[in-house]
């Protein structure tokens, strides 16, 4: 069975591919590829495998971006961390979804799933669009959990100034505070507005009204100056450049 697995967390794609070989799955992997942009070239120049395993998050953004792109006749299994109303809203044109951190007996599951279909499947374009616009534009709240003493307070989405992970931790900035986020940022960037928030790496997402000027880097990268840095460098990722200068123009 040759498959194709798109993750851009190795230690997720080893884990995957040694449960694999646990429930004696026999398989052949074309390619592990981490970004929107490899997947498409990689599908545009090769002959689709049989089966996908595709990550939602990935380096360069939302892998679902992969299908207005480009053909993917094949069956996807989806691979996630992504909150339930996502789940529900792809699960009826794919193969099945497997839940982060992914476990045996849901493996098992969905290639069981599969095999008993062998069927094409892709996303259809309607529901793709409608999904799209939802993680753009739907569904976000207004408030986040954040750490306050020895409880928890809400603090207003539209108050943070940027938001980054350190050392496994994620602190969001607004004005005059900064503050721990009970979430990780694969968590939180879906459920902000796309239109005012970007992720310009794994571990940093801005605000547009928080950009103050922006500087070409080294490595085709960009680096930004930010209200409120606090000392940190905010450097947009190769892959992210393009989409980033797009977004500034909407």
């Amino acid at each position: 069975m040759q498959i194709l697995i798109i993750e851009d967390e190795p230690r997720a794609a080893n884990q995957l591919q040694n449960l694999l070989k646990l429930l004696e799955f026999e398989h052949e992997v074309l390619d592990i590829l981490d970004t929107i942009e490899d997947s498409v070239s990689w599908f545009k120049a090769n002959p689709a495998p049989e089966l996908v395993f595709m990550d939602i998050q990935l380096a360069d953004g939302l892998s679902f971006e992969i299908f207005q792109k480009v053909e993917v006749p094949c069956p996807i299994i989806f691979t996630t961390a992504f909150d339930q109303y996502a789940i529900r809203a792809f699960k009826v044109n794919s193969v099945d979804y497997l839940l982060k951190p992914i476990q045996e007996n849901d493996l098992q599951h969905a290639l069981d799933k599969f095999l008993s279909s062998k069927k094409p499947s892709g996303l259809d374009p309607v529901m793709l669009k409608s999904f799209l616009a939802d993680l753009q534009g739907g569904e976000q709240r207004e408030g986040i959990l954040v750490k306050e003493g020895d409880g928890f307070a809400q603090l207003r989405i539209s108050d943070l100034l940027y938001v980054y992970s350190e050392d496994s931790v994620s602190f969001g900035v607004t004005q005059d505070k900064r503050v721990i986020i009970d979430e990780t940022l694969d968590q939180l960037h879906p459920t902000l507005n796309h239109a005012q928030f970007f992720r310009i790496n794994r571990s940093q997402i801005v605000a547009k009204s928080a950009i103050l000027k922006i500087d070409r880097y080294f490595n085709h990268r960009l680096k930004l100056s930010i209200v409120e840095d606090r000392g940190q460098e905010f450097i947009v990722s190769r892959p992210k450049t393009s989409e980033f200068k797009e977004w500034l123009n909407r």
